[in-house]
C-alpha cells in the first residue's frame, strides 16, 4: 500500500543501535564549500564503438572527469563553489533492493541540508512508476529516523526495473518539469544506469534544467569498471551468504553424507560466487564465466562434479559444498540455445504446452531429457529483459538429480566403490538482500549520497558518484564523478538470451576477469579447497570490533584506483612540461621527444580496437 512507505519501523535493539550510527565522511566532503577539480575530456572504455556512443550521446559524450578535493588542496584552476541556492531534488530506487539503498537516500537528504536548509528531497514512491506517476514523498529527518542503515527498500518501494522507452523518458521528463526539480537520482545497476544515461542525454537535448545522477548500487557487484571499484549492497550480501554457506560446510563435516549444492545470486556475472567461495573455502565452485570460456555442456558440467566426488571418497570423504551462481544455466550452451528457442515462442503468444511439440529436432531432445521440473521451469515467461526468470530456475536441483543419477551408474558398473551420494540443495537468493547493511555499506552510501549534491552544485549532467581506493580507510577515500557515457559499450552481451542488440550502447555487466588477479587465487586453491575441507567461517555481520571494518577478499585482491592513478599520470605530465619547455638543453628535449615517442607507440597499440587489453 502507499500509505504505508516512509511509516515509522518498529525497530528492535540491534536495529536501534544502527539507526543512531553516524557514518563519517572523507575530508574532501567536510564543510559547506564544494571544490571540484576537472580533468581531462573522457573516452569510451570500447575504443571501436566510441564513434557510435558519441553520436548517440552528442550532449553528453565526453565531459571529463570531476574529482573532489579537501580544504586544504592546493590546485589552481579548481572550480570552489561557495553559494549554494536551494535545490529540489528527487530520488528513485530501481533495480532489485540492495542493502545500503536507505543511505543514500540519507547522505543526500543531509548534504541537502548542510548546504541550504531550504533545499528540498522527493523520493518517488514505488520506483519508476512513482516517478511516471509524480507519486512522492517529501524526505526529513523523522521519516528517515528508522531507516538509517537499515535494510530494504521499504521507505519507498520500486516496481518496474527500467526507464527506457520513450514513453517513459517522457514521463520521467514531465514528472521533472512539473515538480521543478533541479536533479534526479537513479539508484540502481548497470540497467538503471545506462536508463540514467539516456534520461540525461535527452534532458539536456530538450534543454531541460534537471541534472541527472546515477549511483552504483546493486548486490550483484557487476556494475565495475575503471571508475566504479565497488557497488553498494555486495559486501552485505557476501558476507551474510558466506556465514550461510559456512554454517552448511560445518554441518556438513559434521554429518559425514551430504553434499550441499548452493545457488547463489549473481545473473550474468559470477562475483558473488567467486567472493562467497574466498570467504568460506566450500569445495567446488562452478563460475558462469568458466563454462562459457570452455564451452562446456551440462553433461561436462555433471561429468566435472561426479570426478570430484569420487576422488573424495577415495579419501573416505562423503561430504561436500558446492556453490553455483543462478545465472549459471544460461552459461550452458545448449541449455541457452533452448532457451532462446522457447522465448521466442512465447513471444509469439504460443501456449506452453505447446511449445515442446514446436521445438527444433536437437532442442526438442534436450527437453526431454531433462527432468519434468526443470522442463516447466524454462517454459516461464522471460523477464522484463528477455533472459530466463533465474530465481525460478532450480539449476542446484538439476545438477543434484544429474550427479546422482551418474553416481548411482558408476556404482552398478563398479568403477566407484563409494557410498551412496546424498545431495541437500539450497538457493540463497533473497536471504541476504533485506539484510541490515554492514558497515562498509552504510558508510559507502552515505558517502555516495553525499557526492551527489555536489555532483549537482557542479552543475554537472549524466554522471555517476564514485569513490576509489575503498580498500584503505574512509579518510584516504577518493570521491568524484564519472560521465556515464565513459563507462558504455557498443557490443552484443552473447552469454545471455538477453535483448541487448549489437549497435545499442551500454553500460554492460562485468563479468568474472578469469585473468584478473582475484580469480587467480581461486584457480591456485581450488585444489586444496577441493581435497582438503579447509573451511573457514567469517561469522555474522560485524558492527564494532575487529571485523567491523572488514572489506571483500576480491577489493583488497584488486589492482584497483583508476582515478587516483589518472591523477598521478597528470601530476608527471605536469612535471615533464615544467622541465622540458623554451630554454631547456637540447639534451633534456632529445631525451624527451625519445621517451614520449616510445610512450606514444606503446600506447597505440594498447589502445587498438584489435588488441584486447582495453
Amino acid at each position: 500500500m502507499e500509505s504505508d512507505y516512509g511509516l515509522p519501523r518498529e525497530l528492535s535493539h540491534l536495529q536501534h543501535a544502527r539507526s543512531l550510527y553516524k557514518p563519517q565522511l572523507p575530508p574532501c566532503l567536510q564543510g559547506t564549500t564544494v571544490r571540484v577539480e576537472f580533468g581531462d575530456a573522457t573516452t569510451a572504455v570500447d575504443v571501436s564503438g566510441a564513434s557510435a556512443i558519441s553520436q548517440s550521446f552528442p550532449h553528453t559524450y565526453g565531459q571529463p572527469l570531476a574529482h573532489f578535493l579537501r580544504a586544504t588542496s592546493n590546485v589552481p584552476d579548481a572550480q570552489v563553489i561557495t553559494e549554494h541556492p536551494a535545490f529540489r531534488v528527487g530520488l528513485v530506487f530501481c533495480g532489485r533492493q540492495s542493502p545500503g539503498g536507505h543511505n543514500v537516500v540519507w547522505g543526500l537528504h543531509e548534504a541537502l541540508k548542510i548546504h541550504n536548509s531550504k533545499s528540498t528531497l522527493l523520493g518517488f514512491l514505488g520506483g519508476s512508476e512513482g516517478l511516471f506517476a509524480q507519486k512522492t514523498l517529501e524526505i526529513t529527518d523523522d521519516v528517515l529516523a528508522t531507516y538509517r542503515n537499515q535494510g530494504g527498500y521499504d521507505l519507498l518501494g520500486r516496481t518496474k526495473d527500467q526507464i527506457r522507452t520513450q514513453e517513459q523518458v517522457n514521463s520521467a521528463l514531465a514528472a521533472c518539469k512539473a515538480l521543478k526539480l533541479d536533479g534526479l537520482v537513479i539508484v540502481g545497476g548497470v540497467t538503471s544506469n545506462t536508463d540514467a544515461a539516456h534520461i540525461a542525454e535527452t534532458f539536456s537535448q530538450v534543454k531541460c534544467s534537471t541534472k541527472v545522477v546515477g549511483v552504483p548500487v546493486t548486490l550483484n557487484g557487476d556494475l565495475k569498471n575503471q571508475f566504479v571499484e565497488a557497488n553498494v549492497g555486495f559486501d552485505t550480501v557476501c558476507k551474510v551468504d558466506s556465514q550461510l554457506i559456512s554454517n552448511l560446510c560445518t554441518d556438513a563435516l559434521s554429518a559425514e553424507k551430504y553434499y550441499y549444492f548452493v545457488r547463489l545470486m549473481g545473473q550474468k556475472a559470477s562475483h558473488l560466487a567467486l567472493e562467497c567461495t574466498l570467504q568460506s573455502h566450500p569445495n567446488m565452485v562452478i563460475l558462469g564465466e568458466e563454462v562459457v570460456a570452455s564451452k562446456l555442456t551440462i553433461f561436462d558440467i555433471t561429468k566435472q562434479i561426479c570426478d570430484a566426488v569420487q576422488a573424495r571418497a577415495e579419501q573416505e570423504k562423503y561430504h561436500g559444498v558446492i556453490l553455483l551462481p543462478e545465472g549459471l544455466i544460461e552459461s550452458i550452451p545448449e541449455v541457452n540455445a533452448l532457451l532462446q528457442e522457447v522465448h521466442r515462442f512465447l513471444r509469439q503468444g504460443i501456449s506452453k504446452d505447446k511449445i515442446p511439440s514446436q521445438l527444433s529436432p536437437w532442442a526438442s531432445a534436450l527437453f526431454q531429457f531433462l527432468p519434468p521440473f526443470i522442463r516447466e521451469e524454462l517454459l516461464l515467461y522471460p523477464a522484463s529483459d528477455d533472459s530466463a526468470q533465474l530465481s525460478q530456475i532450480e539449476t542446484e536441483k538439476l545438477l543434484a538429480v544429474l550427479v546422482e543419477a551418474e553416481m548411482s551408474k558408476r556404482l552398478k558398473e563398479g568403477t566407484y566403490k563409494g557410498k551412496k551420494f546424498t545431495a541437500i540443495c539450497h538457493f540463497l537468493g533473497y536471504q541476504a538482500r533485506g539484510s541490515l547493511p554492514s558497515k562498509f555499506d552504510c558508510d559507502y552510501a552515505y558517502v555516495l549520497g553525499h557526492i551527489c549534491y555536489h555532483i549537482l552544485a557542479a552543475g554537472l549532467n549524466g554522471y555517476m558518484a564514485t569513490v576509489t581506493n575503498l580498500k584503505d580507510s574512509l579518510s584516504k577515500w577518493r570521491c568524484g564523478a564519472a560521465p556515464i557515457t565513459a563507462m558504455m559499450a557498443v557490443k552484443e552481451y552473447g552469454r545471455a538470451s538477453g535483448s541487448m542488440t549489437i549497435g545499442k550502447p551500454v553500460v554492460h555487466p562485468a563479468t568474472v576477469d578469469l585473468r584478473g588477479k582475484v580469480y587467480e587465487v581461486l584457480r591456485q586453491n581450488a585444489t586444496k579447497f577441493l581435497m582438503e575441507d579447509v573451511y573457514r567461517n567469517p561469522g555474522p555481520l560485524q558492527f564494532d570490533g575487529p571485523g567491523a571494518e572488514s572489506r571483500t577478499v576480491s577489493l583488497h585482491i584488486q589492482d584497483l584506483d583508476y582515478m587516483g592513478r589518472i591523477k598521478e599520470l597528470n601530476a608527471y605530465l605536469d612535471k615533464v612540461r615544467s622541465i622540458v619547455k623554451p630554454g631547456c638543453s637540447q639534451d633534456i628535449l632529445k631525451a624527451a621527444l625519445s621517451a614520449m615517442s616510445s610512450v606514444a607507440d606503446v600506447l597505440s597499440v594498447m589502445a587498438s580496437p584489435s588488441n584486447g587489453t582495453i
